[in-house]
């Protein structure tokens, strides 16, 4: 995954500090196992600060990267983490800013999840990231092959060569966002709002983008072939 950061206004020395303090508890106790410090992690996340949020995530990525064993659960956990704290919004109560900043700590398990070695995800399960509130998401390069989007509202993210490949996007918000060079083989966008997304170089092959709307968007060397293109729209 490409340089991707938490967009805040955090300073990052502050970030490295409450990171540093968080895992000092676990390095000078040596009776703690990988898994009392996943336990204690998971107990954690999501019930103290975002400044602890941010701290607990990285430990989590470091258990998950040192002990294949709990790879999934960690990325389970953090996705369960997403969907908690960053619910969809209803469509009517949404304003028009595409750029809307996600919560620091949220952007942060949204990283970890986009850049972790699928090779480690079990054969059958799917990552879940369903009717999640996700406007304004840096997922430049992300790994969201076959994940469960339904319903998700990524208007203005950057998933800029995103692998999107039978992804399930289906009534997703997609406005505005960046899909350039983006792998949506076989992906299922029924139904999803494109309108203003850059879709150029795009692989849409074998897509299906039954009754999407596609009003402003870009599809400059798209890839098309194969791809379920009945009842589309292309204006408003």
């Amino acid at each position: 995954m490409k340089n991707i950061s938490p967009r805040n206004n955090i300073q990052p020395s502050k970030i490295s500090l409450w990171i540093n303090t968080f895992q000092e508890k676990f390095k000078n106790n040596q009776y703690y196992s990988p898994k009392q410090r996943l336990r204690i992690a998971s107990q954690q996340l999501g019930h103290n600060t975002i400044e602890s949020s941010l701290a607990i995530i990285s430990e989590l990525e470091q258990i998950a990267q040192s002990y294949p064993q709990y790879h999934w659960i960690i990325i389970d956990i953090l996705a369960t983490f997403v969907r908690e704290n960053a619910l969809c919004i209803p469509q009517e109560k949404v304003t028009n800013n595409l750029s809307a900043k996600l919560r620091v700590d949220i952007q942060a398990a949204l990283t970890v999840i986009a850049r972790r070695d699928a090779n480690k995800d079990p054969e059958g399960e799917q990552l879940d990231l369903s009717y999640t509130d996700m406007r304004g998401a840096n997922l430049n390069g992300a790994n969201l092959k076959q994940t469960n989007l339904y319903q998700a509202n990524l208007a203005g993210a950057n998933l800029k060569e995103a692998n999107l490949a039978g992804a399930i996007l289906s009534a997703a918000n997609l406005e505005g966002a960046n899909l350039h060079l983006a792998n949506l083989e076989g992906a299922i966008l029924s139904a999803a709002n494109l309108e203003r997304a850059n879709l150029c170089a795009a692989n849409l092959h074998r897509a299906s983008l039954y009754l999407a709307a596609l009003h402003i968007s870009t599809l400059n060397d798209a890839i098309l072939d194969g791809a379920n293109l009945r009842e589309i729209k292309f204006s408003q």
